[in-house]
Formats: structure tokens, C-alpha cells, sequence
């Protein structure tokens, strides 16, 4: 089954709720929004405002998880205190997937490459 493809050529936050409400998906639960915070002194990322319209629609979580490189994003204290100087936790409920570990395995029995995943503890919190 080959996977649909949706397109706009247009950035902005009208646009992308007219794809999202064309899905006539409905999220029931509780929501966990993955978002790019963006590095520490780097403006190219989406802003929280942009995904504004969609979070509240959702009544989402803003969820990321920490980096495996250095960076301002690889430990949660440095990470949180990213979210707050870059608006996201300002706005939105904010959840570090992975902090404070252990982390939570997933199981890939069929896999044809990796047989086990490890993501964030925190997901088991989302529907």
C-alpha cells in the first residue's frame, strides 16, 4: 500500500490546519504534539505560534526528546530551559519523552532490520 502524500505551497499555519482537517482524522486521548524546539541560537525552526492552531485543536502536548549529541537539547534541564527561552512551554504543556529514564522498548518482531526500538519512557503517557 503505497502511502498518500499531501502537499501545500504555501508555510503557513492557515495552510497546514486546511491539510490537517482534510485528514477528517479525530485524535481522542491524550495527544502528544512532536515538534523540532529548535538549537540554541538558531531561528530556523518552525515557532510556536505556527503550530499554534493545530496544538489547540488537538488540545495537545508539545513532547521532544533529548539529543544524542551535545548541544543545549542533550541534557532535560538544558533542554527545558530551551523550550522556555524559545516560547514552547510559555504556550503549551511541554514533555521531555525521555527524561529522568529508564527508557521504554518496543518490540519489532517482524523487523527486517532491528527487532527493538528504545523511545522515551513518556510515551506510554499518550494515546
Amino acid at each position: 500500500m503505497k502511502p498518500n502524500v499531501y502537499f501545500i505551497n504555501e508555510v503557513s499555519k492557515e495552510a497546514l490546519m486546511k491539510v490537517f482537517l482534510s485528514l477528517n482524522k479525530t485524535l481522542d486521548g491524550k495527544v502528544a504534539v512532536k515538534v523540532h524546539s529548535g538549537e540554541k541560537g538558531n531561528q530556523n525552526f518552525l515557532k510556536p505560534d505556527f503550530w499554534h492552531p493545530i496544538i489547540d485543536y488537538v488540545k495537545g502536548t508539545v513532547v521532544e526528546c533529548n539529543t544524542a549529541y551535545k548541544g543545549s537539547r542533550n541534557v532535560t534541564k538544558y533542554h527545558v530551559k530551551l523550550m522556555e527561552e524559545h516560547g514552547w512551554s510559555r504556550k503549551y504543556p511541554v514533555d521531555i519523552m525521555d527524561a529522568e529514564g529508564p527508557d521504554m522498548k518496543l518490540e519489532i518482531p517482524e523487523g527486517k532490520v532491528i527487532q527493538e526500538n528504545y523511545v522515551g519512557k513518556n510515551l506510554a503517557n499518550y494515546d
